[in-house]
């Protein structure tokens, strides 16, 4: 059986700040270890098992992830199958009727698994299994999802209530309903009767059967999210799904255009290990505390704790906590987030408040990625700017020139092929060249290892924007 895996990859990044941001959220980060959680989401759903293939990978992301996208699924050596470009986010069910439109028409018989690229399952073998159960159901033109058996009576998920008692492990069970998020006391209750499950929003279909789904629940959202993809325009690999039909399209999630709706769902139990990692509560509990309830990671020291997540993410900041009860703490370079760990779910309106003050941490992440690397601002006055730049292999910036500053580089690792107006040379470690106003250049990569410089810029205005681009071999504006 070939399945088609359909990576969700969108977000808001505020339940997990501040490493997890807008411009930079959670499936990006490595929370709990080396790898990033879309990375492991796609290594999830790749290979085979059981007498199942999964194919190439299909993502639903954003122009700004895209790149993003690209390089942190190249890290782990897949290819993905199609990179659908979002003009807006509008919800999952515009996204997934896209992904089911777009199978169908290249494989009428096309079944898809559609998940979000932010959770963690730590069994990947239980996780087939439970896929090849489904496809049973799916096979009789059921709509299947995944219900999780509570660890605990959590308030922060939807529930599934069951038609019928399932058996650990089971085959599929009718849905009898989905219920909302619930209070404390409602949540107590559906743990004690069994036969409620954690909405996990994951999906198994035949593209088929969903689209026929969306033709009798949601018919409007067919003929805008169709001619997003008919009009959409191939961009570097990518493909840019068209703007205005997309914009027409209603904001919606799946579960509210079509799945409470559909009679043909079916519920495959699933028993092992899961998390959405919807707070830092969720991450303190996945980390696996110490005796004492202690997670410590990064650069983080703790001193007679209990119940606490200290957590540093900068490689400049130490954190230390003494006598602390029931805390989290997570500090970066630019941001340090102090709450009562009981407080997770309240962290978005720490998000809020800092939006509404102007603040750029609420959105920004400290380091920008850009298809050829990253950078990071370590000082800014009011006429220059101190940045670390790296530049990966073989990776070059646009040719460009800037109307308001001039730039010095100083090289700190590996070397760089810089051009400034008709001169071309190589800058090794230890050596720095000067960009003055006005000169067309670009810096180039052209080793087997990553390039870092420091780039230091001095001039009226030192804005991003400050970039008039002559070449770019990413065809930005």
């Amino acid at each position: 059986m070939l399945i088609t895996p359909v990576l969700l990859c969108g977000g808001s990044g505020t339940r997990l700040w501040p490493l997890s941001r807008k411009s930079y959220p959670k499936q990006f980060v490595p929370l709990m270890g080396e790898e990033t959680l879309f990375q492991a989401s796609a290594r999830r759903l790749a290979g085979s098992s059981g007498g199942m293939r999964f194919l190439a990978p299909m993502v639903l992301t954003n122009s700004d992830f895209r790149f993003i996208v690209t390089e942190q699924l190249q890290a782990i050596g897949i290819d993905p199958g199609a990179i659908l470009i979002e003009p807006e986010g509008r919800n999952t069910a515009p996204a997934v009727l896209a992904a089911a439109l777009r199978a169908f028409g290249e494989d009428k018989s096309a079944v898809l698994l559609v998940a979000p690229s932010d959770h963690v399952v730590p069994d990947t073998d239980a996780f087939h299994a439970a896929v090849a159960r489904g496809l049973e159901a799916v096979a009789q033109g059921q709509l299947v999802t995944f219900g999780i058996t509570p660890a605990h009576a959590e308030t922060a998920y939807g529930y599934l209530e069951l038609a019928a008692a399932a058996e650990p492990q089971g085959a599929a069970v009718p849905l009898k309903q989905f219920v909302e998020k619930p209070d404390a006391d409602r949540a107590a209750k559906m743990l004690a009767a069994g036969n409620f499950k954690w909405n996990a929003g994951i999906f198994l279909f035949r593209a088929a059967d969903i689209i026929a789904a969306f033709q009798a629940h949601a018919p409007a959202l067919i003929e805008p999210v169709q001619a997003a993809l008919d009009e959409a325009e191939p961009d570097l690999g990518f493909l840019r799904l068209a703007p205005e039909p997309w914009g027409q399209a209603e904001d919606i999630s799946i579960d509210y255009a079509v799945m409470e709706k559909a009679a043909n769902l079916s519920v495959v139990p699933f028993d092992a290990a899961w998390s959405d990692l919807g707070g830092w509560d969720a991450v303190w509990r996945e980390s696996g505390p110490d005796a004492q309830g202690v997670v410590a990671s990064g650069a983080a020291t703790a001193i007679d704790c209990r119940d606490t997540l200290l957590r540093s993410d900068s490689e400049r900041l130490e954190i230390v906590g003494i006598g602390l009860d029931n805390i989290m703490a997570v500090a970066m370079n630019d941001a340090v987030l102090v709450a009562d760990k009981s407080r997770a779910q309240d962290v978005k309106k720490a998000v809020e408040a800092l939006k509404a003050k102007g603040a750029a941490q609420a959105t920004q992440f400290p380091k920008d990625h850009r298809p050829w690397g990253w950078f990071e601002s370590l000082a800014v006055g009011d006429r220059f700017q101190v940045k670390r730049i790296q530049v990966h292999p073989g990776a070059a910036l646009s040719l460009q020139s800037h109307v308001h500053r001039s730039e010095h580089w100083i090289v700190v690792e590996g070397t760089a092929k810089v051009t400034v107006d008709d001169a071309v040379k190589l800058v090794t470690e230890n050596e720095s060249v000067y960009i003055p106003l006005g000169a067309r250049h670009r810096l180039e990569n052209p080793g087997k290892v990553p390039m870092v410089l420091i780039e230091v810029q001095t001039g009226a205005y030192v804005g991003e924007d400050d970039i008039v681009r002559y070449e770019d071999a990413y065809a930005r504006g």
